[in-house]
């Protein structure tokens, strides 16, 4: 019988294995105390502020818990093992003892992660819907993070939609909605658009004017159009420019990748084709370097999943690339 390499471990070997064991997100510890990581993931189970019948995205933390561990790799192309690089716990999920009551949960949301903030670990997060990246964001940019060190945050937003719906009061209700977080940030102070870059934005909207509002709060939008039109080079060299040497956090909406790609999602935009999970990653992969404070992933409704889980897979593989973005610069300070 061959020797057990010195690596080799019963427990490492089923790691990888997403039914084993307890589920945290990619099997990393359990520890609520955020000042004992330099990672925190977190999930954030909330969906009301879609305000719509697509609701169950308050169930994407379970199902990215239940499969991520099949994400717990190496990043070949960094040459980078980020379980190892830093301290990664999985700090819980935010709690909603309001859950139907958006505005209350927003300063949830906010309340949480201050505290991971104060703590100085980066929270890389599971949604929820996308109202949820306003909560996470409040807590961030502006004099009080501690994070970007009182400034402003760069979005790096990846998405279908713009989510800067400024001709409406109110999404069905819910005022910081997923439909309002990418304005309210800019007008309070917590988001800088001029330094930031909304990319993939698609489909047949209900108005011809829907990006303008992005455009007049200073957001530079490179639709899906835009893209194929100029480029990955291209399109890469206006992130990095744009984002520059500012705190960067990157909200990832899983309706940006194709419905082929990404079934799961609350608001699918079949009309056109949607990233490819190589175009996501590499243009997630060209701001290595920068200075990614942490991120987020959104909308995914797994009630609505192939029995595969394919979403629930592809929502780990991206937060799998946040996190090495984050685990890689942190490596090198």
């Amino acid at each position: 019988m061959a020797e057990e390499g010195p690596t080799f471990s019963p427990e490492r070997m089923m790691d990888s294995l997403y039914w084993w064991g307890i589920p945290t997100l990619f099997k990393c510890p359990h520890d609520p105390d955020p000042a004992n990581c330099d990672i925190a993931l977190a999930g954030v189970p909330h969906s009301t502020g879609n305000g719509t019948t697509e609701r169950d995205q308050h169930l994407g933390p379970r199902a990215a818990r239940n499969v991520s561990a099949m994400a717990r790799r190496m990043h070949m192309k960094f040459g980078l093992d980020p379980w190892t690089a830093c301290k990664i716990h999985d700090v819980g999920d935010v709690p909603f003892p309001e859950a139907n009551d958006n505005e209350a949960c927003i300063e949830r949301i906010t309340d949480f992660y201050r505290k991971i903030d104060e703590a100085g670990a980066h929270p890389v997060s599971i949604g929820g819907d996308h109202s949820v990246t306003g909560g996470i964001v409040q807590a961030l940019g502006g004099p009080q993070g501690n994070l970007t060190k009182g400034r402003m945050v760069a979005l790096f937003h990846l998405d279908a939609h713009t989510d800067v719906y400024e001709h409406l009061d109110h999404f069905l209700g819910a005022k910081k909605s997923a439909a309002h977080w990418g304005s309210y940030l800019v007008h309070q102070g917590n988001v800088d658009a001029s330094r930031s870059v909304q990319i993939g934005i698609r489909g047949n909207a209900r108005t011809l004017d829907w990006i303008q509002p992005s455009i007049d709060l200073g957001y530079e939008v490179i639709t899906m159009d835009r893209y194929l039109e100029i480029g990955e080079e291209a399109s890469i060299a206006i992130i990095k420019e744009r984002l520059g040497d500012m705190p960067v956090y990157i909200t990832f909406d899983l309706d940006s990748l194709d419905p082929t790609v990404a079934p799961a999602v609350s608001n699918l935009e079949p009309g056109c084709e949607g990233f490819r999970m190589n175009q996501a990653t590499r243009l997630l992969q060209s701001v290595r370097g920068l200075n990614v404070i942490g991120g987020d992933v959104v909308c995914m409704m797994p009630t609505k999943d192939h029995p595969n889980n394919i979403t629930a897979h592809v929502a780990s593989s991206i937060m799998f690339e946040i996190v090495s973005l984050i685990a890689d610069r942190i490596g090198k300070d």
